[in-house]
């Protein structure tokens, strides 16, 4: 594993890489609370095969933090991406989990031209999300945490007594047993870097148009989504956890109808945080999907 800074459309962003520059590159995007050095599990089981890029995004560790909610638009997070995907290669494979799911479909749609191959771990495109968020159904009230988050305040009460309520919104009822101590330590370097980090990582929520209805209590007044513009042209692989209880898997149906060549994997022993559970199951997943769709 090596780190070293970049320049993302004249910001400094930190990379965390493992493999080979001459091979393949692979862009990986984490999600919330994570950082790119959080891939480890993952990238190390890939290197030989792939030279394994992954940012701390925007907000992030030690890449640029700008103050300002409108600085985390998806819109934003999306350009940081296209211009690193530039800088390694484009076309090229990206994988992404939870809000880093959410960059690399945003990646997808916004920029085909870029994205040769979609892998998603655990993530969720917006189309099926916004419609599960809004019918007060399962997922509306699996994703309560989201409106509690945007709260003015929510990152002093998680960073209380050296993070503890945050590492327990981390578990949220699933398993964390992958977790050691020097894992954890790498986790509260992360978001102890500057004042504010943890504020910075939240405003990706408070940026977010997401609307989320209480339970019971459907939406009826959402905008109509641009679905045209939201299609995944390139192959792409879904790998879920069945155990996530913060993404349900209903807030996946009717994801075919948004996508070109869509493969469906289901691993039944894992829950949101796979890539750490099973992470040679995972690289092996994708190895096989990666050479059947070369």
């Amino acid at each position: 594993m090596q780190t070293r800074m970049c320049r993302l459309n004249g910001e400094a962003f930190h990379l965390w890489t493992w493999g080979d520059p001459g091979l393949p590159p692979l862009l990986m995007l984490h999600g919330f609370p994570e950082y790119g050095g959080a891939w480890a599990d993952l990238a190390t089981r890939l290197a030989d095969r792939f030279h394994c890029v992954a940012p701390d995004q925007r907000g992030y560790g030690r890449s640029w933090s700008p103050e300002g909610v409108a600085h985390y638009r998806g819109s934003e997070l999306v350009a940081d991406m296209a211009a690193l995907a530039d800088q390694l290669g484009a076309p090229l494979a990206v994988l992404g989990h939870d809000w880093g799911a959410a960059v690399a479909y945003g990646l997808a749609m916004r920029h085909p031209d870029k994205v040769s191959r979609l892998i998603i771990a655990n993530g969720v495109h917006p189309v099926p999300f916004q419609r599960e968020l809004a019918r007060g159904g399962a997922q509306s009230e699996a994703s309560q945490y989201i409106d509690a988050l945007r709260r003015p305040g929510s990152e002093d009460r998680l960073a209380a007594n050296d993070y503890e309520k945050l590492l327990v919104l981390f578990s949220a009822h699933m398993d964390l047993g992958w977790m050691d101590d020097t894992r954890r330590a790498g986790y509260l370097a992360a978001w102890s870097q500057g004042g504010g980090r943890l504020g910075r990582m939240i405003d990706w929520y408070r940026a977010s148009p997401l609307r989320v209805a209480r339970p019971g209590e459907p939406l009826d007044d959402l905008p109509a989504l641009p679905v045209d513009r939201m299609r995944i042209q390139c192959p792409h692989l879904l790998i879920w956890g069945l155990g996530d209880t913060a993404l349900l898997p209903v807030s996946t149906e009717g994801l075919e109808e948004l996508c070109t060549d869509l493969t469906r994997v289901e691993l039944a022993e894992a829950d949101h945080w796979l890539c750490h559970q099973q992470p040679g199951q995972v690289a092996g997943l994708i190895r096989d999907w990666m050479a059947q769709k070369a």
